[in-house]
């Protein structure tokens, strides 16, 4: 029997005395999610813009991503890898041939696949570059989000995510995002580096989308050098930002539908979050045989990685991003929420920008990242329906399912616009 709060006041209670406070979460509780929607204890009714951080692109509670988790888990829900199973390696082809690579390996979360990626490229290293053991470095960049385990803290630049909980791991260089002179010059001058590792678009920092051609040039630079390109689309892949993946570069996929060669092929690509629809812990790496051959029996694995129902989870969620156009209705949706969104950045001096590609948009709040002001906007939003997040103080991010019509884009652009409007006028 499932024990539920019923009402907002005692579940938050509930939550402030039993579990630790390692979240802020705006101050609604939820109970029921349909497609674009989600609904609270009370029965209020919400635009969800943000997606659980962007792994509920397919909607919530898809029936046929639900038909799969049910159906799945009444005939076997876990061997661990001791067994094969019948559902792991059909998941491992359609993945493979999905995005274009031979070899899939299989975990959970976001944070567990760049460990794996992390361990991947030490490992090819040492027995394909000839790095010596111990001597290998990572690349990455200031302002990441990669996760929080201990490994991808030590080269976090989020003070609120690092701080007291060293000592960190070596072997990893830190430099600015969207730089491709300074990745050169590492590059030039350390011969240990073995990979880059580097998120398409910034999501957690703001939704930092970076210059034309900083992908590509930055793969041509590590081709150059003998060095991995690893992309952690586990936030911006499975078609958030109007692309399959966001490595895709430039192309228009209203016309093209992500079909193809992406114009970026990473070496390792991590994928997370939205490979379940949010329905189930789901993550992968994959790369080809000359990279992944490194992994060997017993030294990589997880209970839970693979397992058939994840792995029916994972297969119909793909299915649905394809059946669906999903891609393509982030692109083009994407394009009309950042046009209704101009004239606000136009006309309300409390909004200073807009940026983002597909269903992954940010608005820059004009205030300090120190400042309550994006918090306080959003408790508006809330009021009116619609619920997002700040991220970094003063930046409040918008994703929304990509099944979101154009009709719900443009009657969640009106209260977005109407709510800051008014919060405006009562901050005069």
């Amino acid at each position: 029997m499932v024990t539920r709060a019923n009402s907002s006041e005692k579940a938050i209670a509930l939550e402030g005395k039993y579990g630790a406070h390692n979240y802020h979460p705006l101050p609604v509780v939820l109970t029921k999610g349909e497609g674009v929607y989600v609904y609270d204890v009370e029965g209020r009714k919400y635009f969800d813009f943000l997606s659980a951080y962007s792994a509920v692109n397919q909607g919530h509670s898809h029936p046929r991503i639900l038909k799969a988790l049910i159906s799945q888990s009444e005939r076997l829900t876990l061997t661990s890898r001791a067994f094969y199973n019948d559902v792991l390696g059909p998941y491992e082809k359609m993945a493979t041939e999905t995005f274009n690579f031979d070899k899939l390996l299989p975990m959970n979360t976001g944070a567990e696949a760049v460990e794996t990626a992390l361990k991947i490229a030490r490992r090819w290293a040492y027995q394909k570059k000839g790095i010596a053991e111990g001597m290998a470095k990572i690349v990455v960049c200031e302002n990441n989000f990669h996760g929080r385990t201990t490994t991808i803290i030590s080269f976090s630049t989020d003070r609120t995510a690092k701080n007291e909980f060293g000592p960190f791991t070596e072997g990893f260089e830190v430099i600015a995002y969207d730089d491709l002179k300074a990745l050169e010059q590492l590059l030039i001058k350390d011969s240990n580096i073995a990979a880059f590792l580097v998120e398409p678009i910034q999501g957690e920092a703001g939704v930092y989308v970076p210059s034309d051609k900083y992908l590509k040039q930055a793969k041509a630079l590590c081709e150059k050098h003998n060095v991995l390109f690893i992309a952690d689309e586990v936030q911006t892949g499975i078609a958030r930002t109007g692309k399959l993946l966001a490595t895709c570069g430039n192309c228009d996929c209203s016309d093209r539908h992500c079909s193809g060669e992406p114009e970026v092929k990473p070496d390792i690509l991590v994928l997370g979050k939205a490979l379940s629809g949010g329905t189930y812990p789901v993550s992968a790496v994959l790369a080809n045989n000359n990279i992944m051959d490194v992994i060997t029996p017993g030294s990589h694995g997880s209970t839970f990685g693979g397992n058939p129902v994840a792995a029916a989870v994972a297969m119909e969620a793909l299915s649905v991003i394809k059946d669906e156009k999903l891609a393509k209705n982030a692109f083009e949706l994407g394009e009309l929420f950042r046009s209704e969104l101009h004239p606000l950045v136009a006309a309300n001096p409390l909004v200073k920008g807009i940026r983002g590609k597909g269903l992954l948009n940010a608005i820059l709040i004009n205030d300090t990242e120190e400042s309550d002001t994006a918090w306080n906007i959003c408790l508006a939003l809330k009021e009116n329906g619609l619920i997002a997040k700040p991220t970094h103080g003063n930046i409040i991010r918008f994703a929304p399912p990509l099944i979101i019509s154009k009709e719900e884009l443009i009657e969640s652009t009106s209260i977005i616009c109407s709510t800051i409007n008014a919060f405006a006028e009562v901050e005069v």
